[in-house]
């Protein structure tokens, strides 16, 4: 029996519009496009003549950066836009400026924004893939992407896994893509945070387990993901500092044992050190913060690959 797998996305948004098996491929061609980055002159031909157009209306360092070094060394040009540069500034609507993106024939947006529904808005009106690189407090999905396969190379696989994510959980747009893309490929989620820091339904939306302590979460993790908490995207105080914050939630060394001995530990950046995780923990050989920045580059170069080529579906057994 045969069955013709989906057809490619145009645009990505999140996790949640790819099959489990698009997302390994996306990870695979990621992994391939990661000895790129080795070589003495560090750039393929894959897009060349192609034109990205990146337009980030919120602050990023990391984000930005590595969409500019990907499709750089996929041999794009890329022009960048951001919203005080732009006549955004002067009162142009969000669509009038995409349309005026458009007239110019690019090959690929990329998005970041702090308005959550931002990119899609965009995708439904423009001809060409948009690529979302975070929008609000809705997703973040080539974040989750890049965690997904620093957890592939770490530990040999993702089915099976037990993942624990701790911290801002309501206002975190990488939590709810990891939540998304972790379950849809087999493993095991489970959340942590104040009370206050809690979707309602999260584990009847997302199938994860819930605790508003993190040691539970923590017991037997083969990873944990550690999350910054969101003061822009918080409407008042909804804890009670800094210093409490990191005595209840924050990753030390004691409750790092309660993780599994070869636990790795993530972090989607910048991180609060002494808030987040301590200085020691940051710079335990079991952190694998920096290796998630290379893989970066490796999966945005292969989204921007596969959403401007868009591979044909086949035809699987």
């Amino acid at each position: 029996m045969t069955a013709l797998t989906p057809p490619w996305p145009k645009d990505l948004i999140d996790l949640d519009d790819f099959s489990p098996g698009q997302l390994i491929h996306i990870l695979d061609t990621a992994e391939n496009f990661k000895e790129v980055s080795e070589r003495e002159i560090k750039k393929v031909p894959t897009l060349r003549g192609k034109l990205v157009v990146l337009f980030f209306h919120e602050n990023s360092t990391r984000t930005r950066l590595s969409f500019e070094v990907a499709a750089k060394r996929l041999s794009a040009d890329t022009v960048a836009l951001s919203a005080s540069g732009s006549s955004l500034a002067k009162g142009e609507s969000l669509l009038d400026t995409a349309r005026n993106i458009e007239a110019m024939k690019p090959d690929a947006l990329v998005i970041r924004h702090g308005a959550s529904g931002a990119p899609n808005f965009l995708a439904r009106r423009l001809s060409f893939p948009v690529l979302n690189a975070g929008d609000g407090a809705h997703a973040h999905p080539t974040q989750a992407l890049l965690d997904l396969l620093t957890l592939r190379e770490t530990k040999g696989r993702l089915e099976g896994l037990k993942v624990a994510i701790i911290g801002d959980i309501a206002h975190s747009r990488v939590a709810r893509s990891n939540m998304i893309g972790l379950t849809r490929l087999g493993a095991r989620v489970a959340v942590a945070g104040p009370p206050s820091m809690l979707c309602a339904a999260l584990a009847e939306t997302y199938g994860v387990e819930v605790y508003t302590r993190p040691e539970p979460a923590l017991e037997g993790a083969d990873a944990v993901m550690m999350l910054r908490i969101q003061l822009e995207r918080q409407s008042g105080a909804i804890f009670p500092g800094a210093r409490e914050y990191a005595r209840v939630y924050g990753l030390n060394r004691e409750r790092l044992r309660l993780a599994r001995s070869d636990a790795v530990i993530l972090h989607p950046g910048p991180v609060n050190q002494g808030v987040e995780m301590t200085p020691e923990v940051y710079n335990d050989e079991r952190s694998v913060i920096l290796p998630q920045v290379t893989n970066g580059v490796a999966v945005r170069m292969a989204l921007l690959h596969l959403l401007i080529e868009r591979p044909t579906a086949r035809v699987t057994a």
